[in-house]
């Protein structure tokens, strides 16, 4: 699976990375430790899924979150996460 972790503020990209998990493992690890790697490379604490973050991931493959997800202060308005590719 291939994830793309990007940040906004003000409505600008202004930083992404993508993530690539080849592992034989459940989807939901694949994504819980591929946030868990973008989190580490860009430096802030990992988000907390709220019921419409986790709703938002299932329908989309996407999800936005907002500063209310991170209990540390961060430098952006929102972090987008999605996948890219499924296996």
């Amino acid at each position: 699976m291939k994830f793309w972790a990007r940040t906004f503020s003000k409505n600008h990209m202004i930083s992404d990375l993508v993530i690539e998990d080849l592992r034989d493992d459940t989807r939901t690890h694949k994504i819980m430790s591929a946030l868990e790697k973008a989190a580490y490379e860009l430096d802030i604490c990992r988000p907390i899924w709220l019921d419409s973050n986790i709703n938002d991931f299932k329908k989309y493959s996407k999800v936005r979150f907002t500063k209310d997800s991170f209990i540390e202060e961060v430098p952006f308005d929102y972090l987008e996460f999605l996948i890219l590719e499924e296996d």
